[in-house]
């Protein structure tokens, strides 16, 4: 499918850069002399342009097509990842991955609007969490791979390497991508930026959906793209290497999760029930990591494969929303979901960056500022899974 073709390369380095910076902490921080809160903020910045960018790229999916939109926003991005690779200190990097951000936010809504407008409704769950499967691959070269090239050549050549890439695939994605046919409203008419995010706004199941879609991928994008790796190595002593292959683990089963949710919603049909029970089981994870996780060095690796698999929901919940949404606001509608998950998670890495340096500030070692860490992301959770229980399974008729 040409989809595929044109827009999965760019989506792997998509998801590579928001969950690499974990695995190059170490270097990272001492090239760039920054803290834990400092770090947070570097990981917050590309959620923060990426959330902030969704509702522009919504009117633009929907008025412009995917294809000048994903250009445009790619070539900027282009010029973020080398910005990144040869930044100097600090507020540079934060810049250039903002940048990158921006780049990243329309690549998978582009392919989800591609799906919505081209294929049947009932595929496009299956579609969507076969493309995140495959974009995940991302997860697995921002692991134990990033970890070796980055010991070899140092991380500035092999972000280097990254950023022409990024170059590669936003000429393939220019080059591939062709836009449906616009869509309009029962009248005819086209829905502004404004009077769209107001009628999509007004749809009320989507509040019930929101605060699992705010919690529920930024915590499993938090652990995996910040913490797992320093918690691996502050804690139970790992090396660079070794916590890459931690990394790995939890990276794998992402992937494998996200197939796995993909085959059960084909499957049944269903979408709630999956998010649900998977929510509340990645909650429970994380309370077991907090209870258990500094006395076993491999029952940690195992939980943070637990959850990074159970955790993976993004494309059923995506799924589940896209109900909701009217065939002329398909764009603004996924985009605005989306900009809950990406703002949840700018705010989760932010947030947590400065969890962990208040912890350590007071006095509590590593292994207790993750402990508490976690029991924060437990709570998030479950709380967040007893709202969602509220929401309608199906559109009301």
């Amino acid at each position: 499918m040409t989809i595929f073709f044109a827009l999965l390369p760019a989506y792997i380095l998509s998801i590579f850069y928001r969950s690499f910076l974990s695995v190059i902490a170490g270097p990272v921080m001492a090239d760039l002399k920054i803290g834990p809160a400092e770090f947070g903020t570097l990981g917050a910045a590309w959620f923060i342009t990426f959330a902030a960018a969704q509702f522009p790229v919504g009117w633009a999916l929907d008025r412009l097509g995917p294809r000048r939109t994903v250009g445009t926003a790619m070539a900027i991005g282009t010029a973020g990842a080398f910005l990144f690779a040869t930044s100097e200190n600090a507020w540079v990097a934060v810049f250039a991955m903002g940048l990158v951000g921006i780049g990243c936010s329309p690549i998978f809504m582009s392919a989800l609007y591609l799906f919505a407008r081209t294929q049947d409704v009932a595929r496009f769950g299956v579609l969507s969490s076969v493309f995140i499967g495959l974009g995940s691959l991302g997860n697995l070269v921002g692991a134990a791979p990033l970890a070796l090239a980055a010991q070899s050549f140092g991380w500035r050549v092999t972000m280097l390497g990254f950023a022409a890439m990024f170059l590669l695939a936003t000429v393939l994605a220019a080059v591939l991508v062709r836009d449906p046919p616009v869509a309009t409203d029962a009248s005819g008419r086209q829905e502004g930026l404004l009077q769209g995010l107001k009628s999509i706004v007004s749809i009320g199941p989507l509040w019930l959906l929101a605060p699992i879609t705010l919690v529920g991928y930024a915590i499993i994008a938090t652990a995996r793209g910040l913490w797992i790796a320093p918690y691996m190595t502050q804690v139970h002593g790992l090396d660079a290497v070794m916590a890459g292959h931690a990394t790995l683990g939890m990276a794998t089963t992402m992937v494998v999760g996200a197939f796995v949710y993909g085959a059960l919603q084909k499957r049944t049909g269903r979408s709630k029930p999956l998010v649900a029970w998977g929510t509340a089981a990645t909650g429970v994870g994380f309370a077991l990591l907090a209870l258990l996780g500094e006395r076993s060095m491999p029952g940690s690796v195992l939980l943070f494969a637990i959850v990074g698999g159970t955790g993976f929901t993004y494309a059923i919940l995506m799924a589940h929303a896209r109900i909701f949404f009217p065939e002329h606001l398909v764009g603004r509608g996924m985009t605005f979901v989306n900009f809950l998950f990406i703002a949840g998670a700018a705010m989760v890495q932010f947030g947590s960056g400065w969890f962990i340096a208040m912890q350590r500030g007071t006095g509590h070692d590593a292994a207790t500022a993750f402990a508490n860490l976690h029991w924060v992301f437990a709570a998030l959770l479950l709380a967040s899974t007893a709202i969602y229980l509220l929401t309608p399974e199906r559109k009301a008729v």
